[in-house]
């Protein structure tokens, strides 16, 4: 048996940086992973999903080279060829964590982690199991692809976004189930490479936590680059008897229709990874599969947290890091401040990008807001005409009393870089008159945030 300061058991983009940060404080630190480090994020998530992505990009902007003056001939999606770069990608991030846990000495415990009784983690591997102590035990083990009743999952023709990474060949057809983030960026990825596509969403709208304006532009650049939106539609059953994949659904007028494709991606959310994992014999509050967590991300049990996935608050990859180095910072006796939730970043990166944070216009007036909404099209942007992508808008949200930044809400290409600078600005509590102050570069994408500030108050130059 070993001896720690601190084990985490995960080494997702939440875990592997709480044990950096831990290490970094002088704690002597081991992770417990089962498969790959770097977690979902790294190796089923985040990073080879963006290159999925750009091969698409980088495809469709050769479809459309002849409108930059280029002209190209005889090119065509090499679908193994994108998976395969997706995957050297993943590799690439997961040895590079393996780099930052030799360089701050942290021990990789490979294998099941589990809490015993005694609070210590038991790591199984091949059957064989070892226990090892630590003064402080955080749990960080993410989550995974949520299954539907109705959707039974058989990893061939039914299936979750991991899956939808490695497929042997180009679906000629695919029904993606659930249009939050994930749903939205496999529909952009695979009908840009030429499978037809049909979006389904529960909710009103398909990116659901956006603002409604977002969501309606989406739907529209999505419809006119031939992917078939259904809002407002259940899936009732699926059927895999056949060659492909029979889903009856259901509108929203209880009208029920049968759609048929090769495959079905059910990308409608995700599951804590909770079970099996030994709350239960320590005696750890949960809620709906969640643990539950004060500010410091401290269990109900002393000596043992949780950050992540596996518990409330969105779940996101840029949120498990900065809980996991509060926690940390909390546990060495800092006095780290609280994450303020409203102040989170949320990106999509489907094309073009959609990326928000703070209240939606309908969000800030329910909270009783009087505000000013500001909003500038990439149409009317210098920099966006000259790179032939002038779709989508800057949308900002003021109160009218204070000035306070409420909310920002962008899509267009490259928002995701864009969004940093409302969520600092919000942090330092600046008002919308500092920002249309603050001189932005000309010609850039990031003028518009400016611009669409300056409409909030009526002085917008551009429109």
């Amino acid at each position: 048996m070993a001896s720690y300061d601190l084990i985490v058991i995960g080494s997702g983009p939440g875990g592997y940086v709480a044990a950096i940060r831990a290490s970094q404080l002088g704690m002597k630190v081991a992770v417990v992973e089962r498969e790959s480090l770097g977690g979902i994020c790294l190796n089923w998530g985040c990073i080879p999903t963006k290159a999925l992505l750009k091969s698409a990009q980088v495809y469709e902007y050769i479809s459309h080279a002849q409108d930059y003056g280029v002209k190209v001939d005889g090119f065509s999606p090499d679908f193994s060829k994108m998976v395969s770069r997706s995957r050297a990608t993943a590799d690439k991030m997961s040895k590079g964590i393996n780099f930052l846990f030799r360089k701050n000495k942290i021990d990789v415990l490979e294998g099941e982690g589990k809490l015993t009784k005694k609070k210590t983690v038991s790591v199984t591997k091949d059957g064989k199991s070892e226990e090892h102590s630590a003064k402080h035990i955080m749990v960080a083990t993410g989550a995974r692809s949520r299954e539907l009743p109705n959707i039974p999952m058989d990893g061939e023709k039914v299936f979750g976004y991991r899956k939808a990474m490695v497929l042997d060949k180009q679906p000629k057809s695919m029904i993606v189930v659930g249009a939050g983030a994930i749903g939205c960026e496999f529909a952009y990825f695979y009908n840009t490479i030429g499978t037809k596509v049909t979006l389904i969403e529960y909710m009103d709208q398909i990116v659901p936590v956006e603002d409604e304006e977002i969501s309606k532009e989406l739907a529209k650049i999505y419809k006119k680059q031939g992917i078939e939106v259904m809002t407002g539609t259940a899936v009732e059953s699926v059927d895999t008897s056949g060659k492909g994949v029979k889903a009856k659904v259901k509108d929203k007028k209880g009208k029920e229709h049968t759609i048929e494709a090769d495959v079905l991606l059910s990308a409608a959310g995700i599951s804590p990874n909770t079970e099996n994992i030994g709350l239960e014999d320590l005696g750890i509050k949960t809620e709906k599969g969640r643990i539950e967590v004060d500010e410091f991300y401290r269990t109900s049990v002393p000596g043992v947290y949780a950050i992540g996935d596996i518990v409330n608050g969105p779940a996101l990859a840029h949120v498990a890091s900065a809980e996991g180095i509060i926690c940390i910072e909390k546990i060495a006796g800092m006095n780290p401040e609280p994450i303020d939730y409203n102040n989170l970043p949320g990106c999509t990166y489907c094309w073009p990008e959609i990326a928000s944070v703070g209240y939606t216009e309908k969000a800030a007036k329910e909270a009783g807001y009087d505000i000013k909404v500001g909003k500038f099209p990439f149409s009317a942007s210098g920099k966006a005409s000259a790179a032939g992508a002038n779709q989508g808008f800057v949308k900002v949200i003021f109160d009218a009393k204070y000035g306070e930044w409420l909310g920002a809400h962008m899509i267009g290409a490259n928002v995701t870089e864009m969004i940093a600078e409302v969520v600092a600005a919000r942090k330092l509590e600046t008002t919308g008159h500092e920002i249309i102050k603050s001189v932005h570069p000309h010609p850039t994408m990031s003028e518009a945030v400016m611009e669409a500030t300056a409409a909030a108050y009526g002085e917008v130059i551009h429109l």
